[in-house]
């Protein structure tokens, strides 16, 4: 079975995971929570106390519109991270960030006043709740059977506790970027998530959905496995930085084929 590993992976002794979108699907989770509030807010005794323009906005928000909010919450927060400079930009938590986004985006649809600020940041908190993939939690699990299975995310340590415990995900560490002042793809998060392990980078492989975070680990040493997940990956298929990445991905798992359990297999890691 071990000659069928990758060749660069067989040194590998930890894993680290991407969690928004690689581990969780965040997606739906978001979309199918803020229908549900909307609906109990529209029937709630403090509807009515809202601005008559707000009241009938949200009235009349579909599916879809709350669909377009969920993407556009998101969005927020890779712009955020990728724009935010450790030493220079003041350090703001993911939570933080989701909470005051949230505020922007609910007055950016005519949805002022509809929440009070407790209700908002209440709606915020969706992010520690998240459905895992259908893989995860026992790909994960049987990972850490015999590597170690670390998160490294953007997401401040509560979140990832509480997706952790929410998922019965399994995870052997529970490691952020905020531990080291930085967001990814600054190479402080993987090479601090490395040093926090105790190996050396070419020891540990970066699990994503996204090959902007894998090209970040790459570039500090790190080996990276690819798992395709349904409307993740930001890169264009016919754009040549995707296509590049088919040759230096240390192992591709595609959308139908298993996800973190095929990984384990592919790691010669059995039941």
């Amino acid at each position: 079975m071990a000659t069928s590993i990758p060749e660069a992976l067989r040194n590998v002794k930890a894993l680290t995971f991407d969690v928004f979108g690689t581990v969780v699907d965040w997606r739906s989770s978001v979309h199918q929570e803020l229908m549900k509030r909307a609906r109990e807010k529209t029937t709630s005794p403090t509807f009515g106390r809202s601005p008559e323009s707000s009241q009938a906005r949200l009235k009349a928000m579909t599916d879809d519109d709350w669909a377009t909010f969920t993407q556009e919450w998101r969005t927020t927060y890779y712009v955020f991270t990728r724009e935010f400079v450790p030493g220079k930009s003041e350090w703001k938590d993911i939570d933080t960030h989701f909470y005051d986004a949230l505020r922007e985006l609910l007055d950016k649809w005519g949805l002022s006043g509809i929440y009070a600020d407790d209700e908002t940041q209440t709606i915020s908190q969706i992010w520690h709740n998240l459905k895992p993939w259908d893989d995860s939690a026992a790909g994960i699990q049987r990972l850490g059977t015999q590597l170690v299975t670390s998160t490294l995310s953007n997401g401040n340590q509560s979140i990832l506790k509480d997706l952790n415990e929410y998922g019965d995900l399994g995870f052997r560490r529970i490691i952020s970027t905020a531990d080291f002042g930085a967001y990814k793809p600054h190479p402080s998060t993987y090479l601090g998530a490395v040093g926090a392990l105790g190996f050396r980078p070419e020891e540990v492989a970066m699990v994503a959905a996204h090959l902007g975070d894998l090209a970040g680990a790459r570039s500090s040493g790190l080996r990276t496995i690819y798992v395709e997940r349904p409307r993740e990956e930001a890169w264009g298929v016919e754009e040549d930085r995707y296509k590049e990445a088919r040759e230096w991905v240390d192992l591709w798992i595609a959308q139908d084929e298993g996800g973190f359990l095929e990984v384990a297999r592919r790691l010669g890691i059995s039941e």
